[in-house]
């Protein structure tokens, strides 16, 4: 993060739709559900298109290894509840029409040093197991580039005690320490125990800016050095890593150095050819050290821009990817890029923060493909370790139309292809609600518990929960504020998550095609209360809420989905700024 904040089933799933391909039924119930649901009324008789079954796309490419299709549990003791009227918003669902299959990676976290040892407390661990963020990475963050992973209170002799800002002003190194076992940081011994304990996987990022402001004779040998001893301790327990972050900031530690104290004629300011230099000098030490430990599956990821840097020349390194694309060449597994969607530091409306997701996710993955189309090199996973978004002075950070945002983030990810996302953070600081962390920092918020779920954390836990394994093809008519996601679950249900950006309900309908509706369709509505407006605090659930001044219901996951017959319509009321996770039962 930016230092301004510290901060297998598609043989069993073709066969599946070719059997409801053969399925006729002239019933007049039948050829209700195909106009709102069903599939297509083919004069009384039902024809199923099979879905088709697209190659894993080059951007996704290593992290859809061991891709697993899903099982949707019927909801226990669903609430029935009465349809609203259907209006003119209409929403298609199509099935045959697969997207692109879901990476379990995309629904990822950070977790940092400044949370505390938090292993010891329950109900955070319990509400991130609940999650299920399957990718937790770590350091940082900026601190990734002033931490020493096997240090505890003391820095290497050759790591100076002041490093450079970008005007060239000495300031305290601030190191950070993996074995510091104070009660307000976090020791790297019990990262790995979370990773343990809530079934996530690692990701990695080793410290690039001491190969900057290391002032020994070979200072990016040595800073490599350094990562490969932890890929050595790490001893096979993590396969994805990432030199460096956001080495193109000049907010950075090593984005600027002092030559006079540097021993291998570094230039003052880094550059892009400077990185991707180092960047194969860690690779070679890095491989190397995984190889004496049987990480077989060890992959390594390059810093990247995310948009033109000739936007952001006051403090982003201009032609960054070009140059690091060029001395870096074929090296990198994997290219990473951090977006926080929203301009900086400005007091945006909902309007304005709902706006960002599905332009700024497609634009970012053509930048970097671009980027590699320019430099000749081949199209490599794409990974999105840092998101959110950067409004301020409305409690932005914290409200419910974050947790909107993170819906919507989530399926232009999966659309455009992703391999991997991981939000920032789990935990950060009140600073007055401009507050990254997904969960409050012990008790620090004002009127809340201790580890309190933000609204994002409701809205990113019924999203996994409700959508399937593949993502397939949905397009709206009738309002341009109501955003659908469709999927599929192998076990024979279609699902779609559907947002409404406007201050206003709207009621919607889904119809399904190339589908063999069952009887039921199940749903939860998840909305903002009247607080802090528009930037409520609360989130609802089917109408249940916090009993505090902020988040969700703490029986999130024992309240009961709302039920109606798909027969007649799949009709929902989407509350103003809000979101429902629907899912249609198949035969």
């Amino acid at each position: 993060m930016r230092k301004h904040f510290l901060k297998t089933g598609v043989v069993a799933l073709v066969a599946l739709a070719l059997l409801q391909s053969c399925k006729k039924d002239n019933s007049p119930n039948n050829n209700g559900n195909n106009n709102n649901g069903g599939g297509n009324n083919n004069g009384g008789s039902t024809v199923i298109t099979p879905p088709n079954n697209p190659a894993i796309a080059s951007t996704q490419g290593f992290f859809l290894d061991g891709w697993q299709a899903k099982t949707f549990a019927t909801p226990e003791s669903p609430k029935a509840v009465e349809k609203p009227k259907a209006g003119a918003v209409v929403v298609t669902v199509d099935i045959s029409q697969v997207i692109t299959k879901v990476s379990k990676n995309l629904f990822g976290n950070n977790t940092n040093p400044f949370m505390g040892q938090y292993i010891d407390q329950p109900v955070l661990m319990q509400q991130l197991t609940d999650l299920s963020p399957n990718i937790l990475r770590f350091p940082g963050g900026s601190l990734s580039d002033i931490y020493f992973w096997n240090g505890s209170n003391k820095a290497p002799d050759d790591a100076p005690a002041k490093l450079l800002n970008a005007n060239g002003a000495e300031n305290d190194a601030g190191y950070w320490y993996g074995n510091n076992t104070a009660d307000w940081t976090f020791t790297l011994d019990n990262y790995y125990k979370v990773l343990q304990q809530t079934n996530s996987t690692g990701l990695i990022t080793v410290n690039y800016g001491y190969a900057r402001y290391g002032t020994g004779d070979k200072p990016a040998e040595a800073a490599a050095h350094l990562a490969a001893d932890w890929v050595r301790y790490d001893n096979g327990r993590t396969k994805y890593w990432e030199v460096g972050n956001e080495n193109y900031g000049n907010w950075e530690a090593g984005y600027r150095i002092n030559p006079a104290d540097n021993k291998d004629g570094q230039p003052t300011i880094l550059n892009g050819a400077i990185y991707g230099i180092h960047f194969k000098i860690f690779a070679d030490s890095m491989r190397k050290a995984a190889a004496e430990v049987g990480n077989t599956g060890f992959k390594l990821g390059m810093v990247t821009t995310e948009a033109d840097e000739k936007n952001n020349t006051s403090t982003i390194i201009p032609t960054w990817n070009s140059n690091a694309m060029a001395t870096s060449g074929t090296s990198p597994d994997f290219y990473v890029v951090h977006n926080y969607y929203t301009p900086y530091m400005q007091n945006s409306s909902p309007e304005v923060i709902l706006a960002t997701p599905a332009n700024v996710t497609s634009d970012m993955m053509n930048w970097v493909k671009n980027s590699l189309d320019k430099a000749g090199l081949p199209q490599k996973p794409v990974a999105l370790d840092e998101w959110n978004i950067f409004s301020t002075g409305s409690k932005q950070m914290v409200s419910n139309v974050a947790g909107v945002h993170a819906v919507m983030v989530l399926g232009e990810l999966i659309k455009n292809q992703y391999s991997m996302a991981s939000r920032w953070d789990l935990a950060n600081s009140w600073d007055n609600g401009n507050d990254h962390g997904l969960f409050s920092n012990k008790s620090d918020e004002p009127g809340a518990p201790a580890w309190n779920a933000r609204p994002a954390f409701y809205y990113m836990y019924f999203f996994q929960k409700y959508f399937g394994d593949r993502m397939v093809s949905s397009s709206v008519t009738g309002s341009p504020d109501i955003i659908s996601y469709g999927s599929s679950f192998l076990s024979g249900q279609a699902g779609v998550v559907l947002v409404n950006r406007s201050s206003l309900d709207r009621v919607v309908t889904v119809n399904i095609k190339n589908f063999a509706a069952g009887s039921k369709y199940y749903y939860y509505t998840l909305n903002g209360g009247t607080d802090n407006a528009p930037f409520s605090r609360k989130v609802y659930v089917n109408g249940n809420g916090p009993t505090g001044e902020s988040g969700g219901p703490a029986s999130y996951k024992t309240i009961a989905a709302n039920s109606a017959a798909i027969a007649g319509g799949i009709i929902v009321t989407i509350p103003a700024r809000g979101s429902v996770f629907l899912v249609a039962e198949g035969k």
